[in-house]
């Protein structure tokens, strides 16, 4: 088949997501290897956001492939009634790195499922239903974890599409931060807001938090941040909920972004959910882990949930393996020192950009806001525009870096830096330097008023 057949099959024939489906026409991509991923024309191009901050392995890592394959050819499924040795395998790996006390798992297939566990999990649990969350969030798809999404990719699914419960919450959003007027000495004030919303509200089951948000900014709180959330959900006997599914996995430099670094600002969820780099993306697998105190409330009660694929062996074996990988190379500890000279070359390149409003990151996971007005930090577009299908200048910026060979995840109005762990030095310099260049597309517009 030709490259111009399977793009017009797949354009016809496939839903493009998040998106108006007219001028669908996808990329065909043939090969992948390390950081980098080849169309059928056999241009390559740098992986600068691990495609949606998930290859965090980098592609084809001959580990994880051969596990896949081992699976396959032993035993490619059995019903989650069962256990098998690929199960207890990836047991055992998860209790060497998640936050010690989070020792009874859920598998699923995806981040979205995993939050829709946690959501399950924590109603019953507590016999409450609210769930607090935060604007700028994404949890989700399905109709418990959009019901959870502040961004504007739950507007379309309201009211049909959602589950009544959710409460928002200011964001932790340093750089805009949405109580300055009435806080402009902060100390945290998002979190004592939710504080006084728990207290209101009442019936709240849980908290949900990216402890740094992905897709909406990738939003660094203070570290007091955490530690002082984990402090209040405590003392109203509400659930924390960490969606960890773009920030475990290295990307931040700790294994979990809720360890920040350790010492006495590392906290402990009651319910951690992950998905994306468990495997590196290899196969699809998401988890939901909760405490042993969570575990033990459903000895003698029902546990009210399943799917056909939980615990499947083709995910599970790959998952042990890229585990081991992340050990075996060393990339928590890579991914901490690259994502200090990550941070530095991001500031000399704010610094020549009047249309970088903010760099901001922790790890591999960075963020270039863009803006048209710096004093003002007034975003290019907002998520109203995004929605509506107008042009943005932010897909102006991705697109002549993906002309030059570069791929980088852009979002209404920022870019997500977040290569794969095992990036080269060179690889970043490359890919930082087709930023600079593409960036001047982002002047002209802030110039241009």
């Amino acid at each position: 088949m030709s490259n111009d057949s399977v793009r017009e099959i797949s354009g016809k024939h496939t839903y493009g997501t998040w998106r108006r489906q007219k001028g669908f026409l996808p990329l065909n991509i043939v090969d992948a290897e390390g950081s980098h991923f080849t169309d059928a024309s056999g241009k390559k191009y740098l992986d600068l956001s691990s495609q949606l901050m998930c290859s965090n392995l980098g592609h084809k890592n001959r580990a994880v492939i051969d596990a896949i394959k081992k699976q396959a050819e032993e035993l490619a499924f059995i019903a989650p009634g069962y256990t098998t040795q690929a199960r207890a395998d990836l047991c055992n790996e998860l209790l060497s790195v998640l936050p010690k006390g989070l020792n009874k798992y859920f598998f699923t297939t995806s981040g979205t499922e995993a939050n829709e566990a946690a959501i399950k999990i924590a109603r019953m649990y507590t016999g409450k239903h609210k769930i607090v969350s935060r604007y700028a969030s994404y949890h989700g798809s399905t109709a418990g974890s959009v019901s959870l999404t502040g961004d504007f990719r739950r507007w379309m699914a309201e009211p049909f599409d959602t589950v009544p419960g959710t409460v928002f919450a200011p964001d932790v959003n340093c750089y805009r931060c949405p109580l300055k007027k009435t806080h402009p000495e902060c100390g945290i004030a998002c979190a004592d807001y939710m504080e006084y919303q728990i207290e209101r509200e009442g019936n709240v089951a849980a908290v949900i938090v990216e402890p740094i948000v992905g897709t909406n900014g990738v939003l660094v709180p203070p570290k007091e941040y955490l530690v002082k959330l984990r402090a209040l959900t405590k003392r109203h006997g509400v659930l924390l909920i960490a969606d960890e599914v773009m920030t475990g996995w290295g990307r931040t430099g700790d294994w979990f972004a809720v360890n920040q670094g350790g010492g006495s600002d590392a906290i402990v969820p009651d319910i951690l959910c992950t998905a994306k780099g468990i495997t590196g993306a290899y196969v699809p697998l998401g988890l939901t882990a909760t405490t042993d105190e969570i575990a033990d409330f459903f000895n003698d009660r029902y546990f009210a949930h399943g799917h056909t694929y939980e615990a499947h062996p083709l995910t599970l074996a790959p998952a042990t393996a890229a585990i081991r990988e992340y050990k075996r190379l060393g990339l928590i500890d890579r991914s901490r020192q690259m994502g200090e000279k990550l941070g530095q070359k991001l500031a000399a390149i704010k610094e020549k950009h009047p249309s970088v409003g903010d760099v901001r990151g922790r790890g591999l996971f960075y963020a270039v806001d863009l803006v048209k007005d710096r004093a003002k930090k007034t975003p290019f577009n907002t998520q109203q525009e995004k929605l509506a299908g107008k042009p943005l200048v932010i897909d102006q910026v991705t697109s002549k870096m993906m002309a030059a060979g570069v791929s980088c995840v852009g979002w209404v109005s920022h870019l997500i830096i977040a290569p794969p762990l095992i990036i080269s030095e060179a690889e970043l310099d490359e890919g930082l330097r087709v930023l600079d260049e593409a960036l001047a597309v982002a002047d002209a517009a802030a110039a241009a008023g």
